[in-house]
């Protein structure tokens, strides 16, 4: 059986506190002082509401999504529906997604990284290197343009 790329345990333990805190209205940063917000997206299978804290990246008047930990279940979630829920304290919009083409993708990612994301290492990136590495890197790490509607 193949891998299933999921998110290291301490991170699924810390969602649930981000999740309760945010539903709770209290408004957080993730790291890189970018804002927190919950995604809630139908599951592809289910059809349920599935529900995970993301720091979105905003950059040049556009805001943007992409998953550290690989294709995850919120991932296969969101390029199935294409639209989502975000909701910071009580402030829900229903938003469309488009997922970034890799040399799209690539550039976003690049700025990120250089701008001092901490979780670079994950991407296995660096802010020097070449414009083809964050190309192979946005293939398993997918970053999605948030499109308000």
């Amino acid at each position: 059986m193949a891998k299933k790329n999921q998110a290291p345990m301490f991170v699924r333990v810390a969602n649930v506190l981000t999740t309760t805190l945010l539903r709770a209205g209290i408004k957080l940063k993730g790291t890189g002082s970018y804002p927190m917000y919950l995604l809630t997206v139908r599951g592809r299978k289910s059809g349920q509401p599935r529900t995970v804290p993301i720091a979105i990246i905003e950059q040049n008047g556009k805001s943007y999504v992409g998953s550290v930990y690989g294709i995850v279940d919120w991932v296969r979630n969101l390029r199935a529906a294409r639209e989502a829920i975000l909701t910071r304290g009580r402030r829900a919009e229903t938003i469309n997604v488009r997922e970034l083409p890799p040399k799209e993708a690539a550039l976003v990612l690049r700025e990120d990284v250089k701008g001092g994301n901490p979780f670079a290492h994950y991407y296995g990136v660096a802010a020097d290197s070449s414009l083809e590495e964050f190309e192979r890197a946005v293939l398993t790490h997918p970053l999605f343009e948030l499109e308000r509607k």
